[in-house]
């Protein structure tokens, strides 16, 4: 399997993804195209920091500030320009720094830094590029964070940028702090490679490099390299049929908790970076009625994600099951074009993998609702057509393997 490896050992911004991709053997063409289709033409050299060399990109945009309704219709704009992949994911890291936006200021008029011509430029520029690239999946490193306050539109500000820390909270990414003082990951780049992410750095196994590329910011701070790191790798074949790590397991019983707040407390587990969470009914002592909640997460987060449960539930326990082995198989996710009622909409389909073949899949929940709430037809039928469509292109990304289309 053929994957896209980010290394953010300095942090991320838009134009350094790009500049990474390009350097790791994404069509320029295709690139340039995206980004003219929404301002002038950028420029693209060749630059050194602390000695290696990267490319740089610069979009040429001048200062804006939009709504996000604006920033979409700019975005439907350049369709004619860009596949509809491109468009879609572009559309989603947008809608993913808006909803950063509005977690820090509440409901928002405007963008304010994301919003710009340079902004919309970097977001369109690194979905055509990883487009172009056509991985089979993305992973990323931690992300290295600086520290200390930098200042914003809305004056002075700690560093991460709250939009920034927003945007990672709950997207899986990792993060290291770093030394220098000053803002490495900017709310674009967070988001990219948050929308980009697909596969955990820790499901990759071995590997074989295929080719690095570097991306330069635009500072050139003395004897550290300002730059992200671009791999594209090749996997190989794991020797188990399927993965393995360890995991926590957190557990309380409620029988005084209406089903709203438990409904509301799985969200906010799961928003705080719990990988699942769960009400499983049960009778309790003297047989009252009530629900088992389960969470499932790494070790890092148990102590927050107890504390939760016990503010948001009023349990006075929490059960801890340290370091569970659980296995798990690997996924990607990969986007078919789906035909319904003569409409056609580009759908995110997540794919199971095992020895090498696909052995499930599945839609994206949320798409298909979204997609059938505009159609006015029931979400079951979307999602019917999007998993026909994903087992009817599983010979693009598998050739040999057969399906049950056959």
């Amino acid at each position: 399997m053929r994957v896209l490896v980010f290394d953010p050992f300095h942090g991320a911004a838009g134009d350094m993804i790009i500049g990474a991709l390009l350097d790791c053997g994404a069509d320029k063409n295709c690139v340039m195209r995206a980004m003219l289709s929404v301002v002038a033409e950028p420029e693209i050299t060749h630059v050194t920091r602390a000695g290696i060399r990267a490319v740089k990109v610069n979009t040429n945009a001048p200062p804006a500030r939009r709504r996000l309704s604006e920033v979409m219709t700019r975005l439907e704009g350049a369709a004619s320009e860009i596949p509809p992949e491109v468009l879609e994911r572009a559309k989603r890291v947008f809608e993913r720094i808006n909803d950063a936006e509005v977690q820090v200021h509440g409901a928002q008029s405007h963008f304010h830094e994301v919003g710009a011509d340079d902004a919309i430029a970097d977001v369109v520029g690194a979905c055509a590029a990883l487009y172009s690239l056509s991985v089979d999946g993305v992973t990323v490193m931690p992300i290295t964070l600086g520290q200390g306050t930098s200042t914003g539109s809305h004056g002075v500000f700690p560093i991460p940028a709250p939009a920034t820390a927003a945007i990672l909270r709950g997207s899986g990414l990792l993060i290291r702090q770093g030394n220098e003082e000053s803002e490495l990951c900017t709310p674009t780049g967070a988001a990219l490679l948050a929308e980009f992410s697909t596969i955990a750095s820790t499901d990759l196994g071995i590997l074989r490099v295929e080719a690095v590329g570097y991306g330069a910011g635009t500072r050139d701070p003395a004897g550290i390299p300002n730059v992200i790191r671009a791999m594209i790798v090749e996997t190989t074949e794991k020797t188990g049929v399927l993965s393995t790590d360890s995991v926590d397991v957190l557990e309380t019983n409620v029988d005084d908790v209406s089903g709203e707040v438990i409904a509301h407390t799985i969200e906010c587990l799961l928003e705080a970076g719990a990988r699942d969470a769960s009400a499983i009914p049960v009778i309790m002592k003297k047989g009252r009625p009530g629900f088992l909640i389960r969470v499932i997460c790494t070790g890092s987060m148990s102590g927050t994600l107890a504390e939760l449960m016990a503010r948001e539930l009023g349990t006075l326990g929490v059960r801890c099951i340290p370091a569970v082995h659980r296995f798990i198989a690997e996924r990607t996710i990969e986007y078919v074009d789906v035909e319904i009622a003569g409409k056609h909409r580009s759908m995110a389909v997540k794919y199971g993998w095992m020895h090498g073949e696909i052995y499930s899949l599945k839609a994206e929940f949320d798409q298909a609702r979204e997609w059938a709430t505009d159609l006015g037809i029931p979400v079951c039928k979307v999602l019917r057509a999007v998993e026909h469509a994903g087992w009817k292109s599983i010979k693009k990304i598998v050739p040999d393997q057969v399906t049950d289309e056959d």
